[in-house]
C-alpha cells in the first residue's frame, strides 16, 4: 500500500467516527474550501514594502524581530516566496496587502499620490493566481506620522494628507475588487496615540472621527469594496493613550454600519477576541479578524492550533458566519523561514476552521438546551482525541499539497536554492 493509500484508509476509518456522533466530514471540508485565508504581504518581508531601496518599518509599536536570511528585497522575489508558500497550503487562498508594497518602479510617490496604476501589476498577479485580494492604508513609517498622530493630528495640513492617501486607498481597493470579482477588504488601522499621560483625548478622538467621515463620504458597490476599521490597545512608545481604542472604532462601526476588523493581538492578555465575535455580529453587518498570537502582547508570533485561535474558529461556526467574518494573518516573525511562518500560520489558521467544522454542532446544542452540562463537556473532550489528523492530511492530499510534514522538506530545498542565494 502506497502513502497515498494509506492517507485514505486512515480518512476512511476517521470519516466513520465522526459519522457516529453525527458529522459529515465531506460537508465540512466543502465549507472550508469557501472560507479562505487572507495572507499578509508584509510578512514576506518584515513590513518593509517597496517605497524606496531600504524601507523598513518605523512607529506605533510595530516591530518585527530577527533577521533570518533570504528576505524578500524586491517585487520579483516577494511574488516568488508568496507563490512558493501558496504552493504548500489547501485551497485558494487571498492577499492582504499593504500600500507601501506597490510597484512604484523605482519613482518616489509619497502616500498622497498613490494611483491604480501602481498596484495593477498586482491585481494581474492575483488574477493569474486566482485570487482575491484585501488591501490596506499604510499610516505609518512616514515623516508625516513622526510624532505617532495622523488622522487625528489637530494640524490640519497633517491630517489632510493621510485623509487623502486613504481615500486613494479606498479607490484602488475597490477596483481591486472590481477586476477581480471578489470583494476587498480596505482596514484602517492607525498609530495614532501618546507615550505618556496626554490632557486632551476627547480632542483627538472627535478629529478621528470627524476625518473617518470624510474619508468613508465617497460611497461603493459593496461588490467591490468592504470598509473595516481597526482598533488597538497600545504600541510601544504609546503606552499611555491610543486614539482608536476598542470603544472607539466598535462605536464608529456599530453607528456607520461598517465592519469592525479584530485583531487577537490588540487587547490585553486576559481577553479572548473570539469571545467578542458573537457580540460584535449582532452591531455589525460583518467582521474582520487578524489573526495572531500575542505572547506578550501585540508579539505577532506565527499562528499556531492553540487554545486561542480554536476559540475563534469554534464561534465562527457556531454563529453560523462564514459569510459574514472574513479571516486574514497578521504576524511578522523575522527569526525564522518567513515562507515556513506563511505556511505554518496559515495551515494553523486552516486546521483550527476544520477542527471547529468538525464538531456535532446539533448533538452539543441538545446537551446544552436540555442542562446536561456534564455530556456536553464530555462530547467536547471526546472531540479532542477523535482522527483529525487523518481528516487533515486527507484534505491536504485532496488539494495536491504536501501531507503532513512533507512540506519540511520543500521548504529547506526552497531556502537552499532560492533564499540562501539573495544578498
Amino acid at each position: 500500500m502506497n502513502h497515498s493509500d494509506k492517507i485514505k484508509q486512515a480518512f476512511e476509518a476517521a470519516k466513520e467516527q465522526y459519522a457516529a456522533i453525527g458529522v459529515d466530514v465531506e460537508t465540512a471540508m466543502d465549507q472550508l474550501d469557501k472560507f479562505p485565508v487572507s495572507l499578509h504581504c508584509w510578512q514576506a518581508d518584515d513590513v518593509g514594502g517597496f517605497e524606496t531601496p531600504d524601507s523598513s518599518l518605523s512607529g506605533g509599536g510595530i516591530q518585527a524581530t530577527g533577521n533570518y536570511p533570504g528576505k524578500a528585497t524586491n517585487i520579483r522575489e516577494h511574488r516568488m516566496d508568496l507563490e512558493m508558500a501558496m504552493a504548500l497550503i489547501p485551497g485558494k487562498q487571498r492577499l492582504n496587502l499593504h500600500a507601501i508594497y506597490g510597484d512604484f518602479q523605482g519613482e518616489r510617490v509619497d502616500r498622497n499620490q498613490i494611483e491604480l496604476r501602481h498596484f495593477q501589476s498586482w491585481i494581474d498577479w492575483a488574477k493569474d493566481q486566482g485570487i482575491g485580494m484585501d488591501f490596506n492604508c499604510s499610516v505609518f513609517s512616514h515623516p508625516k506620522a513622526s510624532d505617532d498622530l495622523t488622522l487625528s493630528h489637530k494640524n490640519k495640513e497633517i491630517r489632510d494628507f493621510w485623509i487623502e492617501h486613504t481615500k486613494r486607498c479606498r479607490a484602488i481597493g475597490a477596483e481591486m475588487g472590481k477586476q477581480l470579482g471578489s470583494p476587498s477588504i480596505h482596514n484602517i488601522w492607525i498609530q495614532d496615540g501618546s507615550k505618556d499621560l496626554p490632557v486632551d483625548r476627547y480632542t483627538h478622538r472627535t478629529i478621528l472621527k470627524d476625518s473617518l467621515d470624510e474619508i468613508f463620504a465617497e460611497k461603493y458597490s459593496n461588490e467591490h469594496l468592504k470598509d473595516a476599521i481597526e482598533s488597538k490597545l497600545f504600541g510601544i512608545g504609546l503606552e499611555a493613550m491610543t486614539v482608536g481604542n476598542s470603544e472607539f472604532y466598535l462605536g464608529y462601526a456599530v453607528a456607520n454600519q461598517t465592519l469592525i476588523c479584530l485583531d487577537s493581538g490588540h487587547f490585553h492578555p486576559t481577553e479572548q477576541v473570539g469571545d467578542k465575535i458573537s457580540s460584535a455580529l449582532l452591531f455589525v453587518p460583518e467582521i474582520l479578524l487578524h489573526v495572531t498570537r500575542p505572547i506578550r502582547w501585540d508579539s505577532d508570533h506565527v499562528v499556531t492550533l492553540n487554545d486561542d485561535t480554536v476559540l475563534i474558529a469554534q464561534e465562527i461556526v457556531r454563529c453560523n458566519a462564514l459569510d459574514r467574518v472574513h479571516m486574514g494573518l497578521d504576524f511578522f516573525d523575522a527569526s525564522i523561514n518567513r515562507i515556513g511562518a506563511y505556511v505554518v500560520g496559515t495551515r494553523a489558521a486552516q486546521q483550527a476552521m476544520l477542527f471547529a467544522l468538525l464538531e456535532p454542532r446539533e448533538l452539543l446544542l441538545k446537551y446544552e438546551e436540555g442542562g446536561q452540562f456534564f455530556e456536553r463537556l464530555a462530547m467536547l473532550e471526546l472531540l479532542k482525541t477523535k482522527p483529525f489528523g487523518a481528516i487533515w492530511d486527507y484534505y491536504c492530499l485532496k488539494h495536491e499539497v504536501p501531507v503532513a510534514q512533507d512540506f519540511i522538506t520543500d521548504i529547506q530545498q526552497y531556502e537552499k536554492e532560492v533564499l540562501s542565494k539573495r544578498v
